[in-house]
């Protein structure tokens, strides 16, 4: 895992809008969702990339599971 720290305001910038990365924080840990088609353009069933979405995993069908799929590229400061 990367050890850079990332602000929630710099998670704001990866919100996969206009070619940038979509990065999204759950736990604590920021994973990396650019390449995942359901999360094109930055949005995935109403939720938006470039934010702490650890209170929305709860909710979702997949749960915690989908993460071991994902690229860690840092943790939420």
């Amino acid at each position: 895992m990367a050890d850079k720290q990332i602000t929630l305001e710099e998670l704001k910038e990866y919100n996969g809008e206009n070619g940038k990365p979509a990065y999204v924080a759950i736990d604590g840990i920021v994973y990396d969702v650019t390449d995942v088609e359901p999360w094109a353009d930055g949005k995935h069933h109403g939720n938006v990339a470039g934010k702490d979405l650890s209170e929305a995993i709860k909710k979702s069908p997949n749960k915690h599971s989908v993460l071991a799929k994902l690229t860690e590229v840092g943790k939420l400061k």
